[in-house]
């Protein structure tokens, strides 16, 4: 299956370069039959300019800032059939592709693959934490795919689903504008088919977000919406802050 990284990035200079690497050279040793597209959302500064110094890189640009209008703009640019969605402060690991393809491989009703973050710049006590609060995760995983059947688990920015999939339960909701945009995949694929999450498919990004605004406020942040979208249909927070380098 043709496979399309979908890369939202919006004044992402300092890092998108180093994203676009570890995509780049996944993909060579991988040999995965695979496209990279950058959704330049309202950047301005030199994000677009970096990305598109990448030659097998391509770069969509979406005026409406916000990271599901940037994920949405990238879906429609592609025809591929598997559109893994990451994040440009993300870096692939050696073996994602291989992961990715062999759970598809072997699951025809898998509909979306996902799995944890790995922080690379976090202090060790924060990882620990981190750690901690994926161990729960994982609990409600199982609780709501198995149990209660009222969805799954997805990890925004590290995350694969089918394109006839998405196409079917209509597509991203750009009512939503940053929190709950995984959950919202989450549930929804969960009626179509499987929704995996496993501790197979780690991927590298910066803890940006949790150094600057707290471990514990962040994590209660995403828990808060993660149920309300599951039992509710919508995010309870709309507002967010852009937290760059430096």
């Amino acid at each position: 299956m043709k496979l399309a990284f979908v890369i939202p990035a919006y004044n992402e200079e300092a890092l998108i370069g180093k994203c676009l690497e570890s995509v780049v050279a996944e993909i060579a040793r991988s040999g995965a039959e695979a496209e990279i597209v950058v959704v330049n959302n309202a950047s301005t500064d030199r994000t677009g300019e970096i990305a598109r110094s990448f030659p097998t890189v391509r770069v969509v640009d979406e005026p409406k800032k916000g990271l599901v209008n940037a994920r949405d703009a990238g879906f429609n640019a592609t025809d591929a059939e598997l559109i893994a969605n990451i994040d440009s402060d993300t870096v692939v690991p050696e073996g994602w592709l291989d992961t990715v393809m062999r759970e598809f491989a072997k699951d025809p009703k898998l509909v979306c693959l996902s799995g944890p973050y790995v922080y690379y710049d976090m202090s060790g006590f924060n990882r620990l934490l981190v750690n901690s609060f994926y161990g729960l995760t994982y609990l409600i995983y199982v609780l709501n795919r198995f149990v209660l059947r009222v969805g799954s688990v997805v990890q925004g920015g590290n995350f694969v689903f089918k394109r006839a999939a998405w196409a079917q339960v209509g597509g991203y909701d750009r009512s939503i504008e940053f929190f709950g945009e995984d959950t919202d995949v989450a549930v929804r694929l969960s009626k179509v088919g499987g929704v995996k999450w496993t501790f197979a498919l780690k991927m590298k990004t910066s803890g940006r977000r949790l150094e600057k605004e707290g471990v514990f406020r962040t994590a209660g942040t995403y828990t808060l919406n993660f149920f309300w979208v599951t039992f509710r249909g919508k995010p309870a927070t709309k507002d967010y802050k852009d937290i760059r380098p430096g």
